[in-house]
């Protein structure tokens, strides 16, 4: 902690894990890492010794948490499907079926109203520049925002559904045992 910082404050955005256990500046980094990284790299980051690295990796390798590629170096990779996987099963948990279904409307009329305005069905087949230029209202970063939200809306649909799907599974056969 720098002589700046008050002692229950946050860390600094420079250092966020640097109170935490080794265990978790591991899982921090992990998270943060998009491509395959060695033991090695996530160990100088952590600041820590790579078997240390490598056995917590190995551990998180085993519960789904990263990817784990063979190879010389073996290389880590946060497994993005365990944390989809894992938002889902949050979601069912806190929410009812009735209030999951209510998301997925809510965002399937913000996905309609998207799709009515841009006369388009995703977001990728939109020219924002095109857009914008054709718009004297629309700046190109209303447009990028707008495309932004709209591909956002389609994945939380998908999640909500799925949590929703879980969820009414779940009391289906809580009810029927």
């Amino acid at each position: 902690m720098s002589n700046t910082e008050a002692p229950d404050s946050p860390p600094s955005f420079e250092d966020p894990f640097r109170g935490d256990d080794v265990e978790q500046r591991i899982y921090g980094t992990i998270l943060q890492t998009r491509k395959p990284t060695t033991a090695s790299d996530i160990a100088t980051r952590v600041e820590c010794d790579p078997k240390t690295a490598r056995k917590y990796l190995g551990w998180f390798a085993d519960l789904g948490i990263v990817t784990q590629y063979d190879g010389h170096p073996t290389t880590y990779e946060r497994n993005n499907a365990y944390f989809e996987w894992r938002r889902i099963n949050q979601l069912a948990a806190e929410h009812s079926v009735e209030s999951l279904q209510e998301h997925v409307h809510q965002l399937t009329t913000r996905i309609a109203t998207y799709e009515e305005t841009y006369d388009a069905t995703t977001p990728a087949t939109v020219d924002a520049l095109r857009v914008a230029e054709e718009n004297d209202d629309r700046t190109i970063d209303d447009v990028y925002s707008d495309l932004s939200d709209w591909a956002t809306a389609h994945e939380e649909r998908k999640r909500y559904e799925r949590a929703r799907q879980q969820r009414a599974s779940t009391e289906t056969e809580q009810a029927s045992g």
